[in-house]
């Protein structure tokens, strides 16, 4: 298997994380991972089950289906800016597009 796309989940809202997935998977990308650290995982789970649920006008331009694959969790050690070690929590969701491609209004 090839490696993902990956589309980071920050504090921007949620519609700009589904349209990347929309864009990604309109661009050819139907393997992707949506990666959040922190504070922004319940984000990337509200991404992942809009996407999966196709729900919103935004999430209509997904495939046909989009199949919640394997979910990692794990952990990072960040130096600090005092030397101190902070750890901190990474969840990776898989996202597959199935089938095809909504056909574009004119």
């Amino acid at each position: 298997m090839g490696d993902r796309r990956s589309i980071f989940i920050g504090k921007k809202p949620l519609h700009a994380y589904v349209r990347a997935v929309v864009m990604a998977m309109e661009e050819g990308d139907r393997e992707l991972q949506l990666v959040a650290r922190g504070a922004t995982i319940g984000r990337a789970v509200d991404v992942a089950e809009i996407c999966r649920r196709r729900n919103g006008i935004i999430a209509q331009g997904l495939p046909e289906e989009v199949v919640i694959g394997n979910i990692s969790c794990t952990s990072e050690i960040f130096k600090q800016d005092d030397n101190r070690d902070r750890t901190v929590s990474v969840l990776t969701i898989e996202l597959d597009g199935v089938g095809e491609l909504p056909l574009e209004e004119e």
